[in-house]
């Protein structure tokens, strides 16, 4: 299935500019991981039109380590409409303080910020 999320223009809550191909990537992954398919070729397909496929590993882990961090799957939203989690990682990926934040072990806060520097230094070079 491809993803295409293409909203007129999001913002984060400071007015930064949103990563689309987040959005893409973690409802891609979900669907995936829901229909226990390999991730990495779905994302690969994906991002494919975002010029974006070595994206895939880093964006990849960033999904796993983010649903270890909550305790429970990543819930989605569909169409235009962003669901909380979906909001919370804009804004941890974005560097801002989500409205609501996430209670987890400190090596599931370790590994995610790890996973968060990736991203971040992989789409300031897109």
């Amino acid at each position: 299935m491809a993803f295409h999320f293409s909203p007129p223009a999001l913002q984060s809550a400071t007015g930064a500019p949103v990563p689309l191909i987040l959005i893409d990537a973690m409802r891609c992954w979900r669907e995936a991981r829901d229909n226990e398919d390999i991730v990495q070729p779905c994302l690969s397909r994906t991002l494919a039109p975002h010029d974006c496929e070595l994206m895939v590993p880093a964006l990849e882990s960033l999904c796993l380590f983010y649903e270890a961090a909550l305790g429970r799957p990543i819930a989605v939203g569909g169409g235009q409409n962003l669901s909380d989690d979906e909001t919370r990682l804009i804004c941890l990926v974005a560097g801002e303080k989500p409205q609501t934040s996430v209670d987890c072990p400190d090596d599931a806060a370790h590994v995610l910020g790890c996973a968060l520097c990736s991203v971040r230094a992989m789409l300031a070079q897109h």
